[in-house]
């Protein structure tokens, strides 16, 4: 392959830290972390596995089923160019462990950002305390294991000169302000990081991981006919600075500003029940909401929710089978093992319209007398996992997206979704369209603005009667109390009476 990125190098600690921008430069980072780093501390997470045994040993003293020590070091970098200019350059150090007791449905949990082994045994102490029933498990030697990876990198974030994460936003800037003279502004963010893991249970389990992640924004303003609008592109994986090659700033770029400008001639939308056809990728996002969070087993062991008792059953079309894959290469809701340590892998959740699993973390896995399905996520080491999304995705069909568009005789065409809510114990959801069109006698014609989806979960599933051969997908942000990234992910495809909020009566 060719090298589309030639004089790569690595860029020293202290250049980074007086590297100077236009806009300024700030730390988010305690000051015993920015000597540790300064000191070349930082760089290499190392916890010493006698740490590890004693920490599981006194978090289990008084008791309980199941401990683990979960031990991070995140090293990120922040850049936002706006009007031409680099605004802020953040550089963040985040370093801490967590310590975690389960005793029955009851849990634990206690952290410290200081990794010595007075500061993890007293978290272990406070973690302790949860356990009342008098059961005592005794930890299991600690033997390190060895996983398959899902993560291949080819050029290394701690190798790149920040000059060259600079040229790719700079590049992306310019190809989104050259798109059309309508584009009035675009704001580029990149953020990178390396989050390096350390995971040690009662059972024995003992893992190591560094994982990198990018997550570069593009976004655009275009202004006309009296109105305004922005539009938006994400690019994000677990990836090394290749991302690039395959997924160029341009194309993002590009297509931010395609969407500003196309929405420009928007008209006000109608209101009322219509069929709706969502376009492929990101538009996944809606059953992740409106379906896969109430497929999370802490709700299920909670028995709140659409799902609740319904396992074996027919609860969706036969065309639609939901999947949760925390294996697809480098995605952005893929690591090679949870935070607690189980494999990932893919977990089909409903298959031709049946329920056949639930998403679980240890917890709800014990509590449900199910299986461990790697779906146990946190957001650092100050939070516990819970069961989480990784890579959400309808699966593909038989249908042409053409030919779903052509046989849909009026409704609403749905290219971006934006935000939206969902009540987890009744499934019933609301997401805004950033992007519609109509659909007029079998073809996508006007922009509509203000376009609202609204429906329950069960009742869309059922109502889905066209899939196209066109999955594709898009990466977020989950948020269900911390913070999680994730992949949504469908082909084409069609809802047949679905409720549309609009700014205007249906003609």
């Amino acid at each position: 392959m060719k090298d589309v990125f030639p004089g790569l190098k690595p860029i020293n600690r202290r250049k980074f830290l007086s590297l100077g921008l236009q806009g300024g430069l700030a730390l988010a980072a305690t000051p015993a972390l920015v000597r540790s780093l300064l000191a070349g501390e930082g760089q290499k997470l190392q916890v010493p596995d006698e740490i590890l045994k004693k920490a599981l040993a006194v978090a289990l003293k008084r008791g309980g089923d199941f401990a683990d020590v979960y031990v991070e070091n995140r090293i990120s970098r922040s850049l936002i160019l706006e009007e031409g200019r680099f605004k802020s350059a953040v550089f963040g150090l985040i370093r801490g462990a967590g310590v975690r007791v389960i005793d029955g449905d009851k849990t634990g949990y206690a952290y410290t950002d200081e990794l010595t082994e007075e500061k993890i045994l007293r978290a272990a102490e406070v973690a302790s305390f949860i356990a009342t029933s008098g059961k005592k498990t005794q930890p299991v030697a600690l033997k390190e294991q060895k996983r398959p990876s899902f993560i291949r990198v080819k050029i290394p974030l701690q190798e790149v000169a920040d000059a060259k994460r600079m040229e790719i936003m700079k590049r992306a800037h310019e190809a989104a302000l050259g798109y059309d003279q309508r584009i009035k502004m675009a704001s580029i963010d990149y953020y990178d990081e390396i989050r390096d893991r350390i995971i040690a249970t009662s059972e024995g389990v003992l893992l190591r991981s560094s994982l990198p992640l990018i997550f570069f924004i593009v976004q655009t303003l275009a202004a006309g006919n009296n109105t305004s609008h922005m539009g938006r592109e994400r690019l994000s994986r677990h990836s090394g600075l290749e991302m690039f090659e395959e997924l160029p700033p341009e194309k993002a770029a590009r297509e931010a500003a395609r969407e500003s400008v196309a929405m420009l001639e928007a008209r006000e939308a109608p209101a009322g029940k219509m069929d709706v056809v969502i376009q492929n990728g990101w538009g996944g996002v809606l059953v992740h909401e409106a379906v896969g969070h109430p497929l999370e087993a802490d709700n299920i062991a909670r028995e709140t929710g659409a799902f609740v008792g319904k396992l074996g059953q027919k609860v969706a079309a036969d065309i639609f089978t939901m999947v949760d894959d925390g294996s697809l290469p480098n995605f952005r809701g893929t690591t090679d093992f949870d935070d607690e340590g189980t494999q990932m892998k893919k977990n089909v959740l409903i298959e031709n319209g049946v329920l056949v699993k639930y998403m679980t973390d240890v917890l709800s896995a014990k509590q449900l007398k199910m299986e461990r399905t790697g779906n146990g996520r946190r957001e650092s080491f100050r939070y516990y996992p819970i069961p989480r999304m990784t890579n959400t995705y309808i699966e593909k069909g038989k249908d042409k997206p053409e030919d779903i568009v052509a046989s849909t005789k009026s409704g609403l065409y749905v290219q971006s979704l934006s935000g939206g809510s969902v009540n987890p114990t009744t499934g019933v959801f609301n997401f805004t369209c950033r992007e519609a069109y109509l659909i007029e006698d079998g073809k996508k014609t006007v922009p509509v603005r203000g376009a609202t989806l609204i429906g329950s979960c069960l009742d869309i599933i059922t109502r889905i009667d066209a899939v196209g051969d066109d999955l594709d997908f898009g990466p977020g942000i989950c948020g269900k109390g911390q913070a999680a990234e994730v992949t949504a992910g469908q082909p084409t495809v069609r809802i047949r009476g679905i409720t549309v909020g609009g700014t205007r009566q249906r003609g």
